[in-house]
């Protein structure tokens, strides 16, 4: 087998395991809200931590994946985070919890700058597009994920071990696909952060990703409690599930759509989607309005990350490492904004009411995308 193959296969398993983790821990939320007698505000506290987290650890992702080839510090931060799952799931307290919760997340940030900057590093090997699948390979870790865990709370599996069970599983799988991961990926220029004028080529990329964050992450962390409590569902993590669903499987013909139409429309189909599927979930809070809804704000929301980061790559001030690091900061900040901000406007009005968040965010992407493509004409494709 050609070696680029096995190096795609293999990070294609670390896209996968990052995404079941993330979802696993995600489809719990409403469980750890109900076990610790959360409301809306004070779950809102508690998802303020790995934000947090992320940003600290900003500096530390930059540095590794600029001073090491980007394998080393994705298997180390692989590890923790999958100690940090077992923790979650172990936690006795808030404050065991939030422990756990800021090394999820820290560990997390390491991951995301890693597999990304392989996956641009990657794609200069091959001449069709590829990234796009990477992440349709996340949201598919993601969607069995979710249907892992709707199927053990189905038996009334207990947090710990439903946790348990995904951290071992994912730890072995990432050990044996560490041996085949791109090897020679690390930078020789750009690599240092140079502090000026704003440069307007990484200001309006981040500027998307921190609109995606705000509304993917919403969708990670509220969908499930949406659900509950306003469609009142029993299987709340249902809501969840068909997200991920429709992000899965747009992402995995993502590429092949952006070749045919280009990312400038790309962006502003997948602004329209998302902003009809959460107009739906909010005008009519019943089930199927929301499933359909929900399944929009997945097809809207698929597309935004992957094409953003293939973008960052043509960056020529700095790195790709060093763009994904920088950009990703961005939707830190989404994600340090978007879902505690819900659970405080939820907590004042509603949860139908705080969802207007995340349809001001989608409508924003038109005219934030489509100022990028004028301002960097050689982008256009």
């Amino acid at each position: 087998m050609e070696l680029k193959i096995k190096q795609r296969i293999s990070l294609s398993a670390y896209f996968f395991l990052s995404g079941i983790c993330f979802a696993t821990w995600a489809s719990r939320i409403p469980t750890i809200k109900t076990f610790y007698d959360l409301n809306e505000a004070e779950l809102g506290n508690l998802l303020f931590i790995m934000p947090i987290s992320s940003l600290i650890g900003l500096p530390f992702s930059g540095w590794l994946v600029s001073k090491f080839n980007s394998r080393n510090p994705l298997i180390i931060a692989f590890i923790l985070y999958s100690l940090s799952l077992i923790f979650i799931g172990y936690s006795s307290s808030i404050f065991f919890l939030s422990v756990s919760l800021f090394l999820f997340s820290f560990s997390m940030r390491i991951i995301n700058i890693a597999i990304n900057t392989q996956s641009i590093a990657l794609q200069n090997t091959f001449e069709k597009k590829i990234i796009g699948s990477f992440h349709g390979l996340w949201s598919l870790g993601g969607l069995i994920g979710v249907g892992y865990s709707t199927l053990l709370l189905k038996f009334d599996v207990a947090m710990k071990d439903h946790l348990l069970s995904i951290a071992v599983f994912s730890f072995l799988v990432a050990l044996i696909a560490y041996q085949f991961l791109m090897k020679n990926d690390k930078p020789t220029s750009g690599n240092k952060l140079i502090i000026g004028k704003p440069d307007t080529f990484i200001l309006l990329l981040g500027i998307m990703v921190f609109l995606a964050a705000v509304c993917e992450g919403g969708m990670f962390d509220w969908s499930g409690v949406y659900f509950k409590e306003v469609i009142k569902e029993d299987v709340f993590t249902l809501g969840y599930f068909i997200f991920m669903v429709f992000m899965a499987f747009s992402r995995f013909i993502s590429d092949k759509i952006i070749d045919s139409i280009g990312m400038k429309k790309a962006y502003i189909i997948s602004s329209l989607f998302i902003s009809s599927g959460i107009s739906m979930v909010i005008i009519f809070p019943y089930f199927w309005p929301a499933i359909v809804g929900f399944s929009f704000v997945g097809i809207g929301v698929a597309a935004i990350i992957p094409m953003t980061y293939a973008l960052a790559g043509k960056s020529k001030k700095y790195s790709a490492g060093m763009v994904v690091s920088i950009i990703t900061t961005y939707g830190i900040v989404g994600m340090l904004l978007g879902p505690p901000l819900v659970g405080y406007l939820a907590h004042l009005f509603n949860l139908k009411t705080a969802f207007i968040l995340f349809l001001i965010s989608g409508l924003l992407l038109i005219p934030i995308s489509q100022l990028f493509f004028k301002t960097q004409k050689d982008m256009m494709k």
